[in-house]
């Protein structure tokens, strides 16, 4: 049996029916403050751009927030979409919140643009440039993030001698081999993009090169979580981002919807049969199969770290879905600031 691992949180702000922007925020950070209690490693926010049902766009505006309403928890960017912004400009907004919250911030970053192809030209980043350019633009923001000898032209400031961790995010093999290489943790989108979990793990412990950040691999995997006091409860609260996936591949941009009593009323089976397979690592029931799930996953994929969220339509019952998981001693390794 495996040893208890460290269990962190990653959200999006999202963005249900009927509620407003104001709304996700507050959901947000009472998210936040139940996962500090409850022993979680970090909160994580994720870049997404034109999205109706994520409100974490201005992603470090948004962790500037969490900080203010936490005290130790470990803060974070899961990930910033690097090939959209440049290099200094993320270590300004990363140094500040490391000068805001000292060693509680983390920055995670990703190679994908987070966005449809018009939004992405909205950005006005990498317009003519190339995603090739991502292994250097990742060693230009360490160096922005490094002491300053002050010789650096131009210099990061704030963020100069921050050293803020980077992280690397990815759903293929790409970034898994990069984070081993450059001695970075990584992190594998297993949530939404299972099919490369082992070959990625696998890849980046083979790659790793030690480096001043880190001198061992350290992984993390991405699990959505849908817990309840009872299975049946559980279920019917899945069916919001069971609908909200196939909302996605139909190209259908709406806030996540309200969970509903019969999903086979709203989706083919052809649909549901892909997402069964999306979402395989999807953990659904009450307390008991939670940890069953989850203890699985663990020892087959022997990860440090597990990232979950939480993609619940009702804030009270998403807060109640993290204060189950944190009651869950078997697998989930508490922090000490926990208060339960």
């Amino acid at each position: 049996m495996s040893s208890p691992i460290p269990f962190s949180i990653l959200d999006l702000a999202p963005l249900g029916e009927n509620q407003t922007v104001r709304d996700a925020i507050q959901n947000t950070n009472s998210l936040a403050i139940t996962a500090e209690k409850n022993g979680y490693h970090r909160v994580w926010l994720a870049e997404h751009h034109g999205m109706r049902a994520v409100a974490s766009a201005a992603t470090s505006v948004m962790l500037a927030g969490v900080g203010a309403v936490t005290d130790k928890i470990r803060i974070g960017a899961g990930g910033i979409m690097l090939p959209n912004h440049s290099p200094l400009v993320i270590a300004e907004q990363f140094g500040t919140l490391a000068a805001m919250y000292p060693d509680r911030v983390d920055l995670g970053l990703g190679r994908a643009p987070g966005t449809d192809m018009a939004t992405a030209r909205a950005l006005r980043r990498n317009l003519h440039g190339d995603v090739d350019d991502y292994p250097s633009d990742v060693a230009l923001l360490q160096d922005y993030l490094s002491d300053d000898d002050g010789s650096r032209q131009p210099v990061a400031i704030p963020g100069a001698g921050s050293k803020v961790p980077l992280w690397l995010l990815g759903s293929s093999l790409y970034s898994a081999q990069l984070a081993g290489k450059m001695g970075l943790p990584f992190s594998f989108a297993s949530h939404f993009a299972p099919d490369m979990l082992f070959d990625a793990i696998r890849i980046y412990r083979m790659n790793f090169t030690p480096s001043a950040q880190l001198r061992q691999p350290y992984v993390s995997a991405g699990v959505m979580a849908s817990v309840a006091d009872d299975t049946a409860t559980a279920a019917h609260l899945f069916t919001s981002v069971q609908q909200q996936f196939t909302n996605l591949r139909r190209s259908a941009n709406r806030p996540i919807p309200r969970p509903v009593d019969d999903i086979h009323a709203v989706l083919s089976e052809m649909e549901l049969h892909a997402l069964n397979s999306t979402l395989r690592y999807a953990v659904v029931g009450n307390p008991g199969e939670a940890e069953q799930k989850l203890r699985k996953i663990i020892e087959a994929t022997e990860i440090d770290e597990l990232i979950l969220s939480f993609p619940i339509h009702d804030i009270e019952q998403r807060l109640h879905a993290i204060e189950l998981v944190g009651k869950l001693d078997g697998v989930m390794q508490k922090q000490l600031w926990a208060t339960q």
